[in-house]
């Protein structure tokens, strides 16, 4: 059962396109953990891009900092994760948001905002569900396997009264409509997740590995989650998958987990979250999750992402690790984390996983 708190936050106004900056700071509340405005020190130009499920986050973010810090400016641009770490690998931004961590071959590579040598690193920031959301007519509640959710969006299953989905349902009045599935149509950390799910727990239906692109030429694609928000809203009979925060009063399916449909919670993402392993084999500070997408245990829900900011070990400007460290380290921190699951509806990083960023922060120059 969603909680009546989250239930509300859910009804939250999806963050624009572009720079969410200094004119939202004027009306926002001092961050938690920082001097007052007068007193601090910092100043200067911070800017981030990429993922949009931080989005409402990022807003309530930027405003409290700066509002305790009013010489530093800070704009995020929600492009989407994949061409938020594309900005940052290439020098555009100060950090990236990604719905995923980066991959081998990204590390691999080099990083212009970083000093010679330096490698990035990825820093758990938030924690978020990812909702399966469908407009039906007639229909209010759905209840789903994941192996019936590859399906559809594989496009194997086209009509809403199949019996597969019905077998799922009993009771429910399912129309015979056809199905309109919604993707993100550009590189998505919620896209990765999202199939990251589906092929770990239904991979006799979902055969291809998680990805930031879609992988298959089927449904209808969007831009952004806003975009796959707007066309399951304003569809017929579709259905898309979006960070929960931004699901509105859009119905919203339960996911099989073991014997049972399970709703998601904040609590129930950070459970899996808390109990998942770090990826083997990076560096002793990048804390990039491997979340356990088959757990049976319906205390869980594993359709779940986690967002990271993507920083420098080393900036090529001491000033900038400065302002990033101030930021990362505020977001991350208690008070951060508190406003984003106020604001985004986010589960809290857990203490230890806070104390390993915190760490982890400590060591950027």
């Amino acid at each position: 059962m969603i909680s009546k708190r989250y239930a509300g936050l859910l009804g939250l106004a999806v963050v624009g396109t572009l720079a969410l900056s200094s004119c939202a700071a004027n009306e926002a509340p001092a961050a938690s953990g920082n001097s007052a405005g007068s007193a601090s020190t910092l100043s200067g130009n911070l800017t981030g891009a990429g993922s949009s499920a931080q989005g409402s986050a990022q807003e309530a973010w930027i405003a409290a900092f700066q509002t305790a810090n009013s010489g530093v400016t800070i704009a995020y641009d929600p492009t989407g994760s994949g061409a938020g770490r594309e900005t940052f690998i290439a020098g555009g931004s100060d950090w990236a948001g990604s719905d995923s961590a980066l991959s081998d071959e990204e590390l691999a590579g080099t990083f212009a905002s970083c000093a010679p040598d330096s490698k990035a690193i990825d820093l758990p920031t938030y924690i978020s569900p990812i909702a399966v959301i469908f407009n039906v007519e007639g229909v209010d509640q759905l209840n789903l396997d994941a192996a019936t959710i590859a399906s559809i969006f594989k496009g194997d299953i086209t009509r809403w009264n199949d019996k597969a989905i019905a077998a799922l349902n009993d009771g429910v009045n399912l129309p015979d409509t056809a199905i309109t599935a919604v993707h993100r149509s550009d590189d998505s950390g919620t896209t990765k997740n999202f199939t990251d799910y589906l092929n770990k727990v239904a991979p006799e239906v979902w055969d291809q590995p998680a990805a930031d692109p879609f992988p298959y030429k089927t449904g209808e694609g969007a831009q952004g989650t806003s975009g796959v928000v707007d066309a399951v809203t304003n569809g017929t009979g579709t259905i898309g998958y979006a960070d929960a925060s931004k699901a509105g009063d859009l119905g919203i399916a339960k996911v099989k987990v073991g014997d049972e449909f399970v709703a998601f919670t904040p609590e129930a993402a950070a459970a899996v979250v808390e109990e998942s392993p770090l990826v083997e084999g990076r560096g002793a500070n990048d804390i990039a999750v491997a979340l356990d997408r088959t757990t049976t245990d319906p205390s869980h829900y594993p359709l779940v992402l986690v967002s990271y900011s993507i920083v420098c070990e080393t900036y090529a400007d001491p000033a900038q690790a400065e302002l990033v460290k101030s930021y990362i380290g505020y977001i991350t921190s208690a008070d951060g984390q508190s406003e984003a699951a106020s604001s985004a509806g986010a589960a809290p990083l857990s203490a230890d996983l806070a104390s390993r960023v915190a760490t982890a922060l400590e060591s950027v120059s």
